[in-house]
């Protein structure tokens, strides 16, 4: 019984690219906290979920050709609803977008975990031990 290797990682590795596109996404948004009109964005998780549910994809014609989405530019970004807007027209609330990047960074920490357990299991399996 043969198993590609997609199947044996999961979602995971989708999930690390999702949260390096947010890291990046987030990262941005600190850095112009104090930049006018800037309006903080992130990664709009509903519509992942959505075309994960729905499962689109597009057909590979050629082994060097990447799946549907699964780059971090293909990822949907969403601007952020502020608590409390400033007056300069900048939506960043410091505050919200650090305690947003420390937790996405312990769920790609997560991930990364999983992966290198599941890839440990699978060259143990592979040496027959």
């Amino acid at each position: 019984m043969a198993m590609d290797i997609d199947s044996a990682l999961g979602i995971h590795p989708r999930m690390l690219a999702l949260r390096a596109r947010r890291a990046e996404v987030l990262a941005r948004n600190i850095a112009n906290a104090d930049t006018p009109q800037y309006k903080a964005r992130d990664v709009d998780f509903s519509r992942v979920l959505d075309e994960a549910r729905s499962g689109l994809s597009l057909t590979v014609t050629h082994p060097a050709h990447l799946g549907a989405g699964g780059g971090p530019t293909g990822i949907p970004l969403a601007y952020r609803v502020p608590m409390q807007p400033a007056l300069d027209g900048n939506t960043v609330e410091p505050q919200v977008e650090r305690a947003a990047f420390l937790d996405n960074a312990l769920r790609y920490h997560a991930s990364l975990r999983f992966l290198d357990g599941k890839v440990k299991s699978i060259l143990t399996a592979l040496r027959g031990e």
